[in-house]
């Protein structure tokens, strides 16, 4: 399977993966056209190539343009490895106007503003969900620290241009490349202390441990007294690396360097990124996506049923996988219902506080699990009524199922006044009927979590 190994001795940052991508075959107008979906302006993207210690690769840099220049205290030419300015504070003031085309001089977005910029954007699907994932674990990450919720909490540097360039620029590059498989090293951290808008904090820097601590990845220190790993870094590897450690079963075909600034006492400051193929058997034999979330559960005897309805549609509302209650036979052959929240690995504590705060439960177990998805796409098929958007799974290159989307089958039939059920069968003949599907009758499922 086609497979991405990030070989992170030195560190990684949101421009040295950029760097690291572009040197493995991305070049840098497609790079500029998947970025400009996002509809963001005020910044230019400078891409040479360069060495470090000896070893040729990619630098990037973002040029903050316009009046960003005057709003900064920092470089316009941005590199995280400089990392004083790579970490986010929840001050709660003034705040950017997302969507369309943003100015560059908005630097204040929240983590909403943010997700919505991306929704509003013409990327893809796929891009969208992670960039905003990306971005997620960061504002749950610095959320804990300072006390707030996530969507409270103020972006000042991770929320500004060349940030938001790093991360939604990283998920395009990814699937400009196939969007493989992705795998690290070990992470290895440096020591010392990061200047940020609070002062002098600790390396690791506390929100990069609170990203690695959700999705439950070894961090080891080494001698070199600088931050080698950096929040965004430490995001974009929990959400795309599938595992941690030495190769294994693995054939190289390309290999990329993406090239820092600083010059490292023990160690090049450079990114070794490499495409190849993984003889790992699962991944070998499927071309799935792979993921890890949270698996939070509790028993209840004592919950009232509305209750418990009501917890199940306020968890859906607020951004969980998926909500379900199972019944079982509790202690004292008392029947009860067993609660369980799929979510995202680092909403967990989030979600497990609404577990608490708002059914029976004296407590939550939390385990994280990982997940095998099929990749998805989306197309759209006429009805007599208006066309009907179709979730379509597929693996290893055949589309293996096909799933009308409901709420767009529930307002068709509203609108038209018919049956459900009745736009359904139309859409699944419609689908039926594309040609090179390659499928049986799909399954008709409106359930859209995983």
């Amino acid at each position: 399977m086609k497979t991405l190994y990030l070989d992170i001795f030195s560190g990684i940052s949101g421009d040295m993966l950029l760097g690291a991508l572009i040197d493995l075959g991305v070049t840098t107008l497609e790079l500029q056209q998947g970025l400009a979906k996002l509809g963001l302006d005020g910044y230019e993207l400078q891409v040479e190539r360069r060495q470090k210690a000896g070893i040729e690769g990619v630098k990037l840099d973002v040029l903050l343009t316009h009046d960003h220049a005057h709003d900064h205290d920092h470089t316009h030419s941005h590199d995280e490895r400089a990392h004083d300015h790579d970490h986010s504070h929840s001050h709660a003031d003034a705040a950017g106007a997302p969507g369309g085309a943003t100015p560059a001089h908005t630097h204040n977005r929240n983590f909403t503003e943010i997700r919505t910029l991306i929704q509003a954007s013409t990327l893809s699907p796929w891009v969208k969900e992670k960039s905003i994932a990306v971005f997620q674990r960061v504002a749950v990450a610095e959320g804990k620290i300072h006390g707030l919720p996530p969507e409270q909490v103020h972006f000042h540097e991770v929320g500004a241009v060349d940030s938001i360039v790093d991360i939604v620029g990283g998920c395009v590059a990814l699937e400009l490349l196939g969007r493989p498989r992705v795998l690290a090293a070990a992470v290895v951290e440096g020591t010392g202390w990061v200047r940020c808008a609070h002062g002098r904090i600790p390396v690791p820097a506390p929100a990069t441990l609170e990203i690695f601590g959700a999705r439950g990845v070894p961090v080891t220190q080494c001698e070199e007294p600088h931050e080698l790993v950096t929040p965004t870094g430490a995001a974009l590897l929990a959400e795309f690396a599938e595992s941690f450690g030495p190769l294994r079963g693995f054939t190289p075909r390309r290999i990329g360097y993406g090239l820092g600034t600083r010059d490292n006492r023990t160690r090049p400051n450079v990114l070794r990124a490499v495409l190849g193929e993984s003889a790992d058997v699962g991944a070998a034999t499927h071309d799935w996506e792979t993921d890890t979330i949270a698996v939070l559960e509790t028993n209840l005897d004592d919950c009232p049923a509305e209750v418990l309805g009501h917890f199940v549609e306020r968890a859906l509302a607020a951004g969980a996988l998926d909500v379900f209650h199972t019944p079982v036979q509790m202690k004292k052959n008392r029947p009860g219902v067993l609660l369980t929240v799929l979510c995202a690995a680092a909403e967990a504590d989030r979600f497990a506080e609404q577990m608490l705060r708002e059914t029976s439960a004296f407590g939550v177990r939390r385990t994280l699990a990982e997940r095998r998805k099929l990749r998805r796409r989306f197309i759209a098929v006429p009805t007599p009524w208006g066309e009907v958007r179709v979730k379509l799974g597929e693996l290893n290159g055949a589309v293996v199922q096909a799933a009308p989307e409901f709420e767009n089958c529930r307002q068709l039939a509203e609108t038209a006044g018919v049956p459900l059920k009745e736009v359904y069968a139309a859409a699944t003949t419609a689908i039926l009927s594309v040609e090179g599907m390659g499928i049986g009758k799909p399954r008709m499922n409106p359930a859209k979590h995983g």
